[in-house]
C-alpha cells in the first residue's frame, strides 16, 4: 500500500520530522502558509540550522515536495500537524495560530485521510478536536536540537493518544509508524499528551540534581565528572542520564511543560511545589558565570574587555530563546564585551557597548577574560596556545568544560569550570 504524507507547518518541528519521513521512503508534502518561505525551501535554503538535514534533504530529491496551498492535502492519507507553538516569557502555549491551522486543514482532508497533531498541546486538546476519534490522534515528537535529524530518523518509540488505545490503528498511519522499526506505544489522548510533559520533567530533575551537585563539588574539592560514570553505571539511573550540569534550563519547551505543570496543579490542587523547587534552581544556576565574573574579574579590575563565546541557548541552534548567554550579558551593563557565535549575529544582542568579532580568537584578542557561554563544538578546536597568546588576562569563564581545565592550566590560564575548584595557571 502506497502512503503519502502531509506536514503542514514548516518551522523546526515540521520541517526536521517530514524530511526524516520522507527519508523512510514516503512520498511527503511540506505545506506552509507563507509562499516565500515555500520558495526557499524548493530551492533548498533551509530557514533552520540542525546537522545534516541540508544532506537528507538533498537525498530525497522530488520525493519531498513543498507547497504553499492547502487543497494538495486532499492527496494525502496521513497529515501531520507540525508547527513549532511559540511560547511567552512565563512559559505559556500560544495555540491560537494551531487551532485555526487545524481548521483550515479539516477543509482539505480526503474522507479517509489521517489527521495527527505533532506539535505539543496541553492534556485535553486533541480530544476537543472536530474529527471522529478512529481519524485523530496525538503523537509526542521527542526532537532534540543539534540532534534532530538523528532523533527524527532513529526514533526510540512512537507515543500515540488515541481516542481508544485498544483498537488497531488505521493502516496508512500503521505502515508509517511501522517503517521507523521502533517501539509503538498506544495510549489515551490525555496520557500521551502528558507523556512529553512528564519527559521534560524527568530531564528537569536530573538536571537539578547534577546542577545542585556540581556547585557542592566546587566548594569542597570534588570534581562532577569523576562522579558522573558512577552514576552512569547503576542501572536505576542509566548511562543517558542527563547529568551533565548547565547553566539552567533554556530554550522554552522544558519551561513550557514546568508552566503547565504548576497550571495543572493549581486548577486541580494537586502539589507542584517541586516545580517551584526546580525553577528556583534553574534561576540561580544561570548566575553562574555572571557570580564567577563578578568574584574573578570585576572585583580586581572595574574596567575589563570581555571576550564572549556563544550567544544562542544551545550548540547547533540559532535560537536565542531563554539563552542563559543573553541573561548573562543583560546583566553585565557597561561592560566592554566582543561577541562570537557561529549562527547568531552579535550585532543583534544590543549591548551598548558591544563589537561583533569575525572568529573566536578576534573575540578573545586584548580580553582581560573569557566567557564561554555556548558550548559550540568549534570553540573546543580553538589551539588553547593561541587563546592564551591572543588574551590579555589570564581568566577563562568555561561552564562547559569546552576547553576543560587542565589544558587551560597548562597553557597559563586560570579555568572556572562547573563542578570543580578553579585550577591556578601552571
Amino acid at each position: 500500500m502506497t502512503t503519502k504524507v502531509g506536514f503542514v507547518g514548516m518551522t523546526h518541528l515540521g520541517l526536521v520530522s517530514a524530511t526524516g519521513t520522507c527519508s523512510k521512503g514516503f512520498e511527503t508534502l511540506c505545506v506552509d502558509r507563507d509562499g516565500d518561505l515555500v520558495a526557499r525551501l524548493r530551492t533548498a535554503d533551509l530557514p533552520v540550522l540542525e546537522p545534516d538535514l541540508d544532506a537528507l534533504l538533498q537525498a530525497n530529491g522530488g520525493s519531498q515536495t513543498f507547497s504553499s496551498n492547502f487543497a494538495d492535502l486532499a492527496a494525502c492519507d496521513v497529515v501531520y500537524i507540525a508547527p513549532d507553538v511559540p511560547t511567552d516569557d512565563e512559559g505559556q502555549s500560544d495555540l491560537t495560530g494551531i487551532t485555526a491551522l487545524i481548521s483550515d486543514v479539516l477543509e482539505c482532508l480526503s474522507d479517509n485521510a489521517v489527521l495527527v497533531v505533532l506539535c505539543q498541546v496541553p492534556p485535553g486538546y486533541t480530544r476537543g478536536l472536530p474529527l471522529q476519534a478512529d481519524r485523530l490522534f496525538y503523537q509526542v515528537e521527542t526532537l532534540i536540537f543539534g540532534r534532530a535529524v538523528e532523533r527524527a530518523t532513529e526514533p526510540e518509540r512512537f507515543i500515540v493518544g488515541c481516542a481508544d488505545p485498544g483498537a488497531p490503528l488505521p493502516e496508512h498511519y500503521s505502515n508509517l509508524l511501522e517503517a521507523f522499526g521502533c517501539p509503538i506505544l498506544p495510549m489515551r489522548y490525555e496520557s500521551a499528551e502528558l507523556a512529553k510533559i512528564s519527559i521534560n520533567m524527568c530531564l528537569v530533575a536530573s538536571v537539578g540534581v547534577a546542577n545542585t551537585m556540581a556547585e557542592i563539588c566546587e566548594r569542597v574539592g570534588a570534581d562532577w565528572a569523576e562522579i558522573v560514570p558512577a552514576l552512569k553505571l547503576d542501572r536505576r539511573i542509566g548511562q543517558y542520564s542527563y547529568l551533565k550540569p548547565g547553566l539552567g534550563i533554556a530554550g522554552g519547551n522544558l519551561e513550557r511543560d514546568l508552566a503547565t505543570v504548576r497550571r495543572l496543579a493549581g486548577a486541580h490542587g494537586t502539589d507542584g511545589g517541586i516545580v517551584s523547587a526546580w525553577l528556583a534552581n534553574s534561576r540561580h544556576c544561570r548566575d553562574w558565570a555572571l557570580r564567577v565574573f563578578q568574584d574573578a574579574v570585576l572585583a580586581a579590575n572595574a574596567d575589563p574587555l570581555v571576550g564572549v563565546w556563544g550567544l544562542a541557548y544551545k550548540e547547533n541552534t540559532h535560537s536565542v530563546k531563554n539563552s542563559p548567554s543573553l541573561a548573562t550579558l543583560e546583566r553585565m551593563p557597561g561592560i566592554r564585551l566582543q561577541l562570537h557565535d557561529p549562527a547568531v549575529d552579535a550585532g543583534s544582542v544590543g549591548a551598548k557597548m558591544a563589537i561583533a568579532a569575525a572568529t573566536p580568537l578576534d573575540a578573545a584578542h586584548d580580553a582581560d577574560a573569557l566567557m564561554i557561554l555556548t558550548p559550540w563544538p568549534e570553540y573546543g578546536d580553538v589551539n588553547v596556545a593561541d587563546l592564551a597568546g591572543a588574551m590579555r588576562g589570564r581568566i577563562v569563564i568555561d561552564p562547559y568544560r569546552v576547553i576543560g581545565p587542565q589544558a587551560a592550566r597548562s597553557a597559563g590560564l586560570v579555568c572556572y569550570t562547573l563542578g570543580m575548584p578553579p585550577l591556578d595557571a601552571a
